[in-house]
């Protein structure tokens, strides 16, 4: 028998087809729900595989730097030091204030003792610890006995931090040489700039635990051994350096001059014995330095050399078979060439020996022999002694000057260039070419750095045309010559004088740079010098009146100093009244 079915009570409907439990939906989207809530396990599960299998080292790293820290190991510096093993350069332990601004806590009191300590203004200083960032240097290479001062305030969230601070005895003597190095220790000028990766060294590291107030809980491990920067031996003396500082400063402070430089170099080896500049700096103090101080004008500043070009195209002509020191040339005091016209500013005969045309500065007589030669003979010999060539010293801002190609060259500019105008040179290009008279017609590169090996020498001219332009060069430095205040007492010297104007705007005015180049001994020369001084403004500006006298200083007391046996008797010096003008 059937079972009756169930009614709805009251109502005579079947309960399976109650209106409120019939499906309004429709199911896909129950389906959907269902699909979604699936795929969102899914992803959980693939995301905690993602963060517990494959991220593991990510993970762990980020956690390290909540409290793990990498500490640089600073490497000492590398001494710098003269050919004699005197110390010029090195590193003194110092140390760098830093603070985490969220963990300082201190009283003003504290604040303004610490400004005070740092010699920094509160204010300033409350500013760098108002800073958003969990780390800021409040002070750097202070001195040790400060630091412990600071320290002992006991400011939580303050540290400290070993760096090296770079000291120079000889202060601005030998400024322009060594350079200076920038609050990382790392080289910015000079000898510093130019050797940073061996002076340098290879910093070091360590892995360590800080808590929140950064101070070091566990050391983890060395990452790297810190590697000291290697010693530098310049073949700078110095003493010579010394007194080649002195007698520069002292001609330029007498004579007004806007700026001067001067260079010894050991005519033996190549190596520079001394270079210095004025104006200069104190490299343990540079505060309130300018571009004129800094500037090394002895490799950067180009000048026209004038008259110490001579020896070159009188050299040349030699060379060539053209003329020999007792030549007789026709020298009036004008000369036109084309439109225009040269001459000599002092009178003298109407026809001069070469000797006499080096002795008296003759431009006349020294354009004669250039128009003997051709364009491409001058500038081949310029080129061969380093000038408008880029020179090659290992020294940083070294400038190459200025000499065109000879196919542009008109007469008359082939004219002005055979003495000295018309080119631009630097006080060390025109010292390093003076070796071919030095030398006996060859030279050798250049060193800052103490020479262990002699170079290999290059052949410019004969060894009789060299001898033969000293000779004529001693009387530069005697009666009826241009410089005869660069006598030296006990020593034959030869040399040259310079006198240009300066060059401003493309016109000639009346400014002037004053230079000499001498060699001494002349019997077998040991050490040329070069002197420049730029705008001398006290009355004199002639190159045997302003740069010859520094010369006769240096060299003299250079001499002693390498022990050069004398080659003439005290009694050589001869000073005139006055000595020959030098023509312009």
């Amino acid at each position: 028998m059937r079972a009756p079915s169930r009614k709805a009570a009251g109502r005579g409907v079947a309960f399976a087809a109650s209106p409120v439990l019939a499906v309004k939906l429709p199911a896909w989207r129950s389906r959907l729900a269902l699909f979604l809530l699936f795929a969102a396990f899914v992803a959980l599960a693939v995301r905690a595989f993602w963060l517990q299998a494959l991220s593991t080292d990510f993970l762990q790293k980020k956690g390290e730097s909540r409290y793990a820290r990498t500490l640089e190991l600073p490497a000492v510096r590398g001494k710098i030091l003269d050919r004699n093993g005197e110390v010029m350069a090195s590193s003194l332990p110092v140390k760098a204030i830093w603070a985490i601004p969220d963990s300082v806590e201190a009283p003003p009191e504290k604040l303004r003792q610490l400004a005070q300590l740092l010699d920094i203004g509160y204010p300033e200083l409350q500013k760098k610890l108002e800073s958003d960032t969990s780390f800021v240097y409040l002070k750097r290479q202070v001195d040790n006995d400060i630091a412990d001062k600071v320290i002992a305030l006991d400011i939580p969230g303050l540290h400290t931090k070993k760096e090296y601070k770079r000291f120079y005895p000889a202060g601005h003597v030998a400024a322009h040489v060594l350079g200076f190095t920038n609050v990382e220790d790392k080289g910015q000028e000079g000898m510093e700039l130019a050797h940073q990766e061996a002076l340098g060294g290879v910093i070091g590291s360590r892995r360590v635990i800080r808590d929140r107030l950064g101070r070091v809980v566990d050391d983890i491990a060395l990452l790297r051994e810190p590697q000291d920067g290697r010693d530098l031996t310049l073949s700078i003396d110095s003493k010579i350096q010394y007194m080649a500082f002195t007698e520069l400063q002292q001609a330029v402070e007498q004579h007004k001059a806007k700026a001067g430089g001067i260079v010894v170099l050991d005519v033996k080896t190549g190596e520079v014995l001394a270079l210095a500049n004025m104006p200069t700096y104190n490299p343990n103090s540079r505060t309130g330095l300018t571009g004129a101080q800094l500037r090394n004008r002895v490799f950067t500043d180009t000048y026209e050399p004038g008259s110490t070009l001579k020896p070159f195209t009188v050299a040349l002509a030699m060379e060539k078979g053209l003329v020999s020191p007792t030549t007789v040339l026709d020298t009036p005091n004008k000369l036109t060439i084309g439109p225009s016209t040269i001459g000599d500013s002092h009178p003298h005969a109407a026809a001069l020996s070469v000797s006499q045309i080096i002795q008296q500065s003759s431009n006349v007589g020294t354009v004669r022999m250039a128009q003997k030669l051709e364009p491409r003979q001058m500038w081949e010999m310029f080129s061969s002694v380093g000038f408008g060539q880029q020179p090659r010293f290992g020294f940083p801002g070294a400038v190459a000057g200025r000499m065109r190609p000879y196919k542009t060259w008109r007469p008359i500019e082939q004219a002005t260039m055979s003495y000295g105008h018309g080119i631009s040179v630097s006080l060390i290009q025109v010292a390093r070419s003076y070796m071919i008279f030095a030398r006996n017609g060859d030279m050798i590169p250049l060193s800052f750095q103490k020479v262990s090996q002699l170079p290999q020498p290059q052949r410019v001219i004969s060894e009789k045309t060299a001898t033969q332009m000293r000779d004529m060069m001693e009387l530069v430095v005697g009666p009826g010559g241009t410089a005869p205040q660069a006598q030296v007492r006990g020593y034959r010297v030869a040399g040259k004088t310079g006198t240009a104007h300066k060059l401003e705007n493309g016109h000639y005015v009346n400014k002037y740079v004053a230079s000499f180049v001498g060699l001494a001994p002349a019997s077998d020369p040991r050490i040329i010098i070069a002197v420049m001084i730029d705008e001398p403004s006290a009355g004199k500006h002639f190159g045997g009146l302003v740069a010859a006298p520094v010369f006769a200083n240096v060299a003299a007391s250079t001499l002693r100093s390498l022990n050069v046996p004398p080659d003439a008797s005290i009694t050589n010096v001869i000073m005139p009244a006055e000595p020959v003008a030098e023509n312009l």
